[in-house]
């Protein structure tokens, strides 16, 4: 009996070094980072610039992989069911482990015990913007032309369904009392399209998607989702004060990977990238793109995302909006 309890403990040390090693060796290969949205989307942009910094801090790829679709779950169930190894992680986002749970009566994955939450990296507001047809040039002008039309004749796009964009358009209906039909993409930047292309009447875009075509007038910015003026939209009011009391959303981005991966991994991918954020050049890019960092522990980060799924789900609640 003594000699099994030996050779037990001789297989569980050697067990915890290969482990120890491998942790302390990662990464030796490239990482797969993979995407909830299309190419040229805010999160798409975010995460090449991470990216980028990462594979030059620690010397291998970090390959990005676009897999959009339903808001996010295509890529959480795919993710889910990678090896926990560090190779495969995640750019979660306000759908995928926010809106989601809150919003679908049936979800691929769990977004807390299914995951191993890294690190939240930025926020961004949304903003409203509306195709140059629209006659209106604030929100409140914007809700009272959609009232003088045919009941469900006006359209609003999203990057798809259980998006914070989809989210904030469903939230302008239940607040404003109106009525639109959502027309969901598998992008921001093909629904940002349809609404320069006068396709679409409104849409809830990330920043970043939607202050370039602004700025060039192809398409007319209404309003911010955030509950104060941006510093750099000084001149551009809040849903809240220019029509719609209490109306806020902002969307975020993480770094979460399938459940079980080594906490030195986790730690390290951590360290890294608080490192990335810190730097100055980096945070003003980021600034710039319309991103604010954030940034903290994965223990806080998997608070926050509990906190986020607590949130949605009173929201929905509230709003009365029909589960998908």
């Amino acid at each position: 009996m003594k000699k099994y309890i030996v050779l037990l403990t001789v297989l569980l040390n050697s067990l915890f070094l290969s482990q120890q090693s491998f942790s302390q060796n990662w990464p030796n290969k490239p990482v797969k980072v993979v995407v909830t949205l299309s190419a040229g989307s805010t999160s798409d942009i975010l995460a090449r610039i991470i990216c980028e910094q990462l594979t030059r801090n620690l010397g291998q790829s970090f390959v990005v992989e676009n897999r959009p679709g339903a808001g996010g779950n295509i890529a959480g169930e795919y993710v889910m069911h990678q090896p926990a190894d560090g190779y495969t992680v995640m750019l979660s986002s306000i759908s995928s482990h926010g809106i989601n749970p809150a919003l679908y009566a049936k979800m691929p994955y769990d977004a807390i015990n299914d995951f191993t939450p890294i690190i939240a990296i930025a926020s961004s507001p949304n903003v409203l913007i509306a195709s140059n047809n629209t006659p209106a040039i604030s929100t409140g002008e914007l809700i009272n032309w959609i009232k003088s039309q045919p009941t469900g004749s006006i359209n609003f796009s999203s990057a798809g369904n259980g998006t914070s964009m989809h989210l904030s358009g469903e939230l302008m209906n239940a607040l404003s009392g109106i009525k639109t039909t959502h027309i969901p993409f598998k992008g921001s930047p093909e629904a940002v399209s349809s609404v320069m292309k006068n396709e679409v009447t409104f849409m809830f875009p990330n920043a970043p998607n939607a202050i370039p075509l602004a700025k060039a007038g192809k398409i007319k910015l209404l309003a911010v989702t955030s509950a104060k003026r941006l510093s750099w939209l000084p001149d551009v009011p809040t849903v809240s004060e220019s029509g719609l009391p209490g109306f806020e959303v902002t969307a975020w981005f993480g770094f979460v990977g399938p459940q079980g991966i080594p906490p030195m991994v986790v730690n390290k991918l951590n360290i890294e990238v608080q490192k990335i954020l810190q730097v100055p050049a980096v945070a003003d890019s980021l600034l710039k793109q319309g991103f604010d960092v954030m940034g903290g522990t994965p223990q806080e980060f998997t608070i926050f995302i509990k906190k986020e799924i607590e949130k949605w789900t009173k929201v929905v609640n509230q709003a009365g909006i029909q589960k998908l």
